[in-house]
């Protein structure tokens, strides 16, 4: 046994291909870094990987991370002189339906805006590359060159040796048993050998991460599921340079692995694995294959490969791999526990991801935060829920089903639920509501009129959905009347201490030095000047702040905000999540409505906008805040959910009789969208700055406060932008839902990064960045001719910077 080292800057557990990587990109740049597996490099489940190499996602930063992995994989085997088994032949993607090739030609326009070359072709085409299979039902197909398969063991060694050759030092046969964690500080390491000094850990330890992470007070969501697949003998007609195949409609991939196939899929029961721990020992360890439950795939590959029923068979492979309950990977920091890094739960796309995700995560080692935004990635996209194994078994399992299912426009989860409820829960479904769940929240998407026929229940399209006209009435109540949101499931945070005023204004872009009683929207930046949070923070006391963040941020805000707290300030923040209820009190009778019941004076001038103050309902105390997020007059209600029935009963009480309505989530993104009002995670987020995202107004350039992120946004003053934010306008005919391609004057320009349809203008609606590397002005803006590609056809649209609807607040203010 070589000698351990008695220190490393950077230790990495787990000599996988994510593992391998993060060290080989630590190395490359210059980290000392040190790579213990318990085992042999490859021996949990990396060696028993496809290998399939495919690079579309749904998100821009994911598909370009992707990328990176073809990029590297293409050079590694000169860089190394280790083989990878590598080839770049190229991905085929049939669709057996027409729903299917709606989804597929979307999937093209959606490359084309990444900058992905994706060519759809004819049944004949996809025949003509991929000669061996029955095309009797196909419809289309779409191909991307770019996509390939690899060796999993030889890539993985050959990163190994990359990592060797910068410097990393890798150990074989030595087990991490623990990480010395010293009052909230790592310290290093205890190995089955011996203890090794450290300033940063990198767990990286395949389907074994939860189970590690937990011991140290860390949830890493992800459940080791069986995953199999056939390989045959050599099979005639199988040339090298074979494509991989994706046959969604049939549950089932293929790859050409030495003149044979490699077949295998997603079937919609899987079989979890290892319920009661990964048994000890467990490595270069394949499950006893399971040829009844195999046989629904293989069964569905005899219509599209005919060849298959005479072919030897070498081996049904059955290995298990860690899925996670969203079907993405997890990549970054522990919200828990400084300096603990995570890449795990690749979802049996970790030869895919393998090479992008070990950069990305060893720029976030060096330099504390990712290279670029990789939020669908991120750990602290998760939550209370993700805390419990059934929970996240009962999602994983559903995630696992759907990973070839269609891919739906507003697809809702089934599992796990219901689990956190909002005290109105049971009288909203008994009011026709039609759930949707974040961060395990129950929330009132859309309300069915049972009277009018409508059936309480989401039922999938690409085209108009069945909520589309109940949406539209709601919507057009906001606009006319008054209509109630049950905003519960919004993060809310306490700022407390006698330096809380300092502490958030470093932290915060917008002026939170206010008077009791202000309400101020901001945003949060990077160090780039990038948005990281994005929310509203009431001063209820001069020591004491009141913050509202959306829903599914509650992990990542609240960790942003307590992280860049400055050391030595007196400020400390407390998640209130559950305490309080939140109704939302939007539209033009809102006021006559609220002064129904409350005796609180809620005129203009006692209570304008941009401001909060505690009124009494009904006997219960209500934190209200005059702000809105649909474009009306209103005020979010907070409300301690004892009170909640109570408060709720008194609205409609005193509304009903003027036009109030129950109104859900999907009406509000048609609102906002009307109002030009920014999403984080989708229109705005670590990559684009105020100015960029139209929100410089909100920013306090002014005053000579410095704050984080203040001279990025100066230095990006003095240069102007490249991109900046924009509104879309087309045809109400043109479904449009995000990712469709912007072109000006016939130059691809951007992507819609949100869209819908406004009920009040009647046309369909698009946010998304016009980008040119010479700058990006209003007058440019102005100047263009502009078009969208909707699913591959392009089509006219018009532009806007100010608001389609009420753009100088007249509606708001009054």
């Amino acid at each position: 046994m070589t000698q351990l080292p008695s220190s490393s800057k950077v230790i990495v557990i787990g000599g996988g291909i994510i593992g391998c990587s993060t060290a080989y990109h630590l190395a490359k740049a210059g980290v000392e870094v040190v790579l213990f597996e318990r085992k042999k490099l490859t021996s949990g489940t990396t060696f028993h990987a496809a290998g399939l190499v495919g690079q579309l996602r749904s998100n821009a930063n994911v598909t370009q991370l992707l990328g990176y992995s073809i990029d590297l994989y293409n050079k590694l085997e000169e860089e190394t002189g280790q083989a990878t088994g590598w080839k770049m032949n190229g991905g085929l993607r049939l669709a057996c339906n027409e729903e299917r090739w709606t989804e597929v030609r979307r999937q093209a326009t959606t490359a084309h805006s990444f900058g992905l070359d994706m060519q759809l072709l004819t049944p004949k085409e996809a025949l003509d590359l991929w000669p061996l299979m029955n095309i009797d039902d196909v419809v289309g197909a779409a191909f991307l060159p770019t996509d390939g398969q690899a060796n999993p063991s030889d890539i993985t060694q050959a990163l190994a040796k990359g990592a060797r050759m910068a410097g990393a030092r890798i150990f074989e046969d030595t087990k991490v048993l623990s990480v010395d964690i010293q009052d909230g500080v790592i310290k290093g390491v205890e190995t089955e050998h011996g203890r090794v000094d450290c300033e940063k850990v990198v767990a990286c330890c395949g389907q074994w991460t939860r189970a590690f992470a937990k011991i140290h007070g860390i949830n890493v969501p992800l459940v080791p599921v069986e995953h199999q697949y056939m390989v045959t003998e050599r099979i005639d007609g199988v040339p090298s340079n074979l494509p991989t195949l994706r046959d969604p409609d049939r549950l089932t991939y293929y790859k050409e692995e030495v003149g044979g196939l490699v077949m295998g899929g997603y079937e919609p029961n899987p079989v979890l694995w290892a319920k009661d721990g990964i048994p000890r020992g467990f490595h270069y360890t394949l499950l006893d294959s399971d040829f009844d439950h195999f046989e629904q795939l293989m069964e569905l590959s005899l219509g599209r490969v005919p060849a298959l029923e005479t072919a030897g068979i070498k081996e049904l492979i059955n290995g298990p791999e860690s899925f996670t309950p969203d079907g993405m990977f997890i990549l970054g920091e522990a919200p828990e526990q400084r300096n603990f890094f995570v890449g795990a739960g690749f979802n049996a796309f970790g030869i895919a991801s393998g090479g992008g995700a070990g950069m990305a995560l060893a720029e976030w080692i060096r330099n504390g935060e990712a290279p670029f935004d990789l939020w669908p990635a991120d750990i602290r996209r998760f939550g209370r829920p993700h805390f419990d194994d059934d929970w996240i078994r009962k999602r994983t399992y559903e995630a696992y089903g759907k990973h070839y299912t269609m891919a739906w426009p507003s697809e809702e989860n089934r599992s796990a639920r219901p689990c956190r409820k909002s005290p109105l829960y049971d009288t909203l479904l008994a009011n026709g509501a039609v759930f949707g769940e974040k961060l395990g929240w129950e929330r009132p998407n859309w309300y069915a009129d049972a009277a009018a026929g409508e059936e309480q229940k989401d039922i999938y399209t690409f085209g108009r959905p069945n909520w589309h006209d109940a949406v539209g009435r709601e919507h057009k109540a906001c606009r006319e009347a008054a209509a109630l949101f049950d905003q519960t499931s919004f993060a809310k945070f306490i700022l407390k201490g006698p330096d809380a005023c300092d502490a958030l204004s470093w932290i915060a872009s917008n002026d939170v030095d206010k008077p009791v009683g202000s309400l101020v929207y901001t945003q949060m930046l990077n160090d780039h000047g990038g948005i990281e949070c994005d929310l509203t923070v009431a001063r209820m006391k001069p020591d004491e702040y009141y913050i509202v963040t959306g829903t599914g941020f509650a992990t990542h805000d609240f960790d942003w905000i307590s992280r860049n707290i400055p050391n030595g300030m007196n400020a400390q923040l407390v998640d209130i999540t559950s305490s309080n209820s939140v109704l939302s009190l939007m539209g033009p009778r809102a006021r006559d409505i609220l002064s129904k019941v409350t005796s609180a004076d809620v005129s203009n001038e006692a209570f304008p906008f941009g401001t909060a103050n505690v009124i009494g309902i009904a006997g219960c105390p209500v934190t209200a805040l005059r702000v809105t997020y649909v474009g009306e007059l209103g005020w979010e209600l907070h409300i301690p959910v004892e009170y909640t029935t109570t408060v709720y009963a008194a609205l409609h009480e005193a509304g009903d009789p003027l036009g109030l309505v129950n109104a859900g989530y999907r009406a509000i993104e048609t609102l906002r969208l009307e109002k030009g009002y920014r999403a984080w995670s989708s229109d705005i987020g670590p990559d684009h700055t105020p100015d960029e995202a139209g929100l410089g107004w909100a920013v306090k350039m002014r005053k000579n406060i410095d704050f984080k992120g203040r001279a990025a946004i100066e230095a990006q003053r003095q240069q102007g932008v490249k991109k900046r934010m924009a509104t879309f306008i087309a045809d109400p005919s043109i479904i449009l839902l995000g990712r469709e391609t912007i072109y000006r004057n016939g130059e691809r320009v951007g992507w819609l990064s949100s869209a819908g349809f406004g009920h009040t203008i009647g046309r369909s609606i698009g946010m998304g960045y016009i980008r040119n590397p010479s700058g990006v002005s209003a007058d440019y803006i102005a100047d263009g001719e502009y078009e969208l590609e909707v699913a591959t056809e392009r089509v006219p649209c018009s532009v806007a910077l100010s608001p389609l609807y009420d753009p100088k607040m007249e509606r708001v203010k009054v």
